[in-house]
């Protein structure tokens, strides 16, 4: 397995109002999945901007681009998936969940617990679904040759990211673990301030962050930003 069997595609835009951005603008973000071609199979990570009712699609305007189409970007249909990861369970990572009925479903445990006990968390017939297999974990797995899944919480208790092992170098599918990868890149100096000779106070970095370093990343890339990290 190389970095270039590890490929992005494109999974749909929306516009986040300006209530939620912080800048009082509002701001296209992008939805984006991770295909990887392991020796076991094909792995993908997220599926999409899912239906979610009239008033959320009048909130963030979808423009949705169904997983089929996304995977034929990349010469792939929904059968040649044989595993599917969701870096979290809010409705725009498992869209295309429903178009996998019978291939495993890998989640965190408690991720699954709070896609199901909070009606506001999701949208449930997306978790639920006939045919739907869930693969729970519970922290960190190797779920294919080279492939780890790797908790991440922040933007929710149950995030994970994959860490996808190479013969060419480590991608970190990093999913929503930071929404961009100038904010990973800020966690990152965070970890490293003493090392580059700043002083207290210093911002403290998240607490999995050393574990995705310890695989030496080549690229960090990420759901909702097309820039790439590098070291």
């Amino acid at each position: 397995m190389r970095i270039d069997d590890v490929r992005r595609v494109d999974l749909g835009t929306f516009v986040r109002p300006a209530e939620e951005t912080g800048t009082g603008r509002p701001r296209v973000e992008a939805v984006y999945g991770y295909v990887v071609r392991t020796a076991t199979g094909v792995l993908l990570l997220d599926t999409g901007l899912g239906e979610a009712g009239p008033e959320v699609d009048a909130w963030y305007r979808p423009r949705r681009v169904p997983v089929e189409a996304a995977l034929h970007s990349v010469g792939l249909d929904p059968a040649d998936v044989a595993v599917v990861a969701n870096c979290h369970l809010h409705f725009d990572h498992i869209g295309g969940n429903p178009r996998f009925p019978g291939t495993p479903i890998v989640a965190q445990r408690t991720e699954l617990a709070t896609a199901r006990g909070d009606a506001d968390y999701t949208v449930a017939p997306l978790v639920d679904f006939a045919g739907a297999r869930y693969e729970l974990l519970d922290g960190e797995a190797e779920i294919a040759a080279g492939v780890h899944v790797v908790p991440t919480p922040g933007h929710v208790a149950g995030h994970q990211s994959l860490a996808v092992v190479c013969e060419d170098g480590t991608v970190v599918l990093a999913g929503q673990a930071h929404d961009t990868a100038s904010a990973f890149s800020a966690d990152v100096l965070a970890a490293r301030a003493r090392e580059l000779g700043h002083e207290d106070p210093l911002p403290g970095p998240s607490p999995w962050l050393e574990r995705i370093l310890a695989f030496d990343p080549r690229r960090v890339v990420f759901a909702h930003d097309a820039a790439v990290w590098e070291p």
